[in-house]
């Protein structure tokens, strides 16, 4: 217990770690002035795989694009083994590596609906021999893509010597193929001999396979196990399954079995008009393949460990906040609903999404979260109008670092922020989605810093950016910051704005 002790009190004592300052690194299908975006090339979904080489984007038109890192490729080696060199250590760098067309448009004849081809999430799967996996999912159909390089054969050498192009060594009573000019072409004739040596000219074909492409093939289609939309997919640690969660239900895959699923999570009342709350979101714990998470439209989060039963219908933990005495509205539910939640690096902590702020949760302590960012309570104000143009109900996503240390979400008028999740940090960054990401921050005046123990909670403001009035009048609502997604191992932020994706390194 001392041994704890003196480690929290050293913790304490060397402080939170200094606030990062954020620089561009590059832009994949930058707008011009008064470029029009077309609806399909909206993205969708962002995610980095586990090794943070590789970037997946989904966009409204159903196609996946592939990015891959090319700044370790160069010297070779790890980043670890980098800085122990004399090379710089330079920002990571991505280059578009394929694309291909995951989903498209479907119509469902017995229910009358249209099915978009809209990515609705991106999940990496464990790479095998040299091979990318992924599992892209639209509001009905999972996709199990397989995305290998392939040697292309080509015929290298044909019957024509270049080097002697136009002095042909054929005899002149004879034709390319070796035939009697004066005879028919349909047979060989018997009266016909090589000379000897050959034809100089006459030679085999050779093929070879030099080149490389990219081929992107679909191993398996989950379909037909959800009734409502599709808001989340997640692997298991195991390697071996998945998870689909739709308004109702949440669905367990095997990878290797596309045509049975098990439904583990139901929360459709036998009366529909009973129902009071749908499924938002839902993640697997990254390290325990037997828990995992789901957040409600009423703001909670429920922890279910799948040994307890078959249908986990009774959770093991349930995270919320309670309501403030006196603080009820209309739309006290709406803005309640999270988004998107996602798990720390090591399982321990839950970070959530709604629309007003984000929370962050300990697993350990199911009182309330430890901490919470204040992203939108500048527009609090303007709710009335948010409700009329339905912005209220966008869905923003998070994300945290890959050291747990600071999160991350989008917002309007295609900001950022950053918050500093470290004991005692103060820092929080507005960011704006462009090649100079600190031209909307502003200094925000010094805040007495905080220590906060593991029972203490944390509120926190986001700063606001110059220009904004207090009631947030100089927001523009058309352009949001939905999707983004951090680097699992480096201070390295991917975020969407519009068709654009746009990337930032500390």
């Amino acid at each position: 217990m001392n041994g704890g002790d003196d480690a929290s009190s050293s913790a304490a004592t060397s402080g939170p770690p200094p606030s990062l300052e954020w620089r561009f690194s590059q832009v994949f299908g930058e707008r011009t002035a008064g470029e029009e975006v077309q609806e399909v090339d909206i993205i969708s979904a962002i995610e980095f795989d586990k090794s943070g080489d590789h970037l997946a984007t989904g966009d409204r038109g159903g196609r996946v694009v592939l990015f891959e890192r090319t700044d370790t490729k160069d010297h070779g080696g790890s980043r670890k083994d980098l800085e122990e060199t004399d090379y710089p250590v330079r920002h990571p760098e991505f280059r578009y590596k394929t694309e291909f067309q995951s989903h498209e448009p479907e119509f469902d004849y017995l229910k009358s609906l249209e099915i978009e081809e809209k990515i609705n999430k991106i999940r990496w799967c464990q790479p095998a021999n040299g091979a990318l996996f992924l599992l892209s999912t639209n509001d009905k159909t999972i996709k199990y893509w397989k995305v290998q390089e392939k040697k292309i054969k080509k015929i290298s050498e044909m019957n024509i010597d270049p080097s002697r192009e136009g002095s042909s060594s054929i005899p002149p009573q004879l034709v390319t193929n070796g035939l009697p000019a004066d005879k028919d072409h349909g047979y060989l004739s018997n009266e016909y001999s090589f000379p000897p040596g050959g034809i100089p000219s006459l030679r085999l074909p050779v093929v070879t396979s030099q080149e490389t492409n990219l081929v992107a093939r679909c191993r398996r289609v989950y379909a037909h196990a959800h009734d409502y939309h599709i808001n989340s997919i997640s692997n298991s640690s195991d390697g071996e399954t998945f998870i689909s969660a739709d308004d109702l239900r949440v669905n367990l895959w095997n990878l290797e079995i596309s045509n049975q699923s098990f439904n583990i999570v139901d929360v459709k009342p036998t009366n529909m008009e009973d129902l009071t709350e749908v499924i938002t979101s839902a993640e697997f714990h990254p390290i325990h393949c037997n828990m995992l998470a789901y957040s409600s439209s009423k703001g909670s989060i429920r922890l279910i460990d799948m040994r307890q039963s078959a249908l986990c219908d009774s959770h093991t933990k349930l995270f919320e906040e309670p309501e403030a005495p006196g603080s009820r509205s209309f739309f006290t539910e709406i803005i309640a609903s999270i988004s998107d939640i996602k798990f720390s690096k090591d399982g321990r902590y839950i970070l959530s999404r709604d629309y007003m702020t984000l929370k962050l949760w300990d697993i350990n302590m199911d009182s309330g979260p430890v901490a919470s960012y204040q992203v939108h309570e500048h527009l609090r104000p303007r709710l009335c109008d948010l409700y009329e143009n339905d912005s209220i109900f966008d869905k923003f996503e998070c994300c945290l670092s890959g050291d747990g240390l600071r999160v991350a979400t989008g917002s309007y008028s295609n900001l950022f922020r950053v918050f500093g999740a470290s004991q005692g940090s103060t820092e929080a960054a507005t960011l704006e989605a462009s090649k100079n990401p600190m031209r909307r921050q502003i200094q925000t005046p010094a805040r007495p810093s905080r220590s906060i123990g593991s029972m203490t909670r944390v509120v926190r403001r986001g700063s606001e950016s110059p220009g904004t009035e207090a009631n947030g009048n100089a927001y523009d609502f058309t352009t949001k910051l939905l999707h983004m997604a951090w680097h699992p191992t480096e201070n390295s932020i991917a975020c969407a704005a519009a068709n654009s994706l746009y990337m930032y390194y500390a």
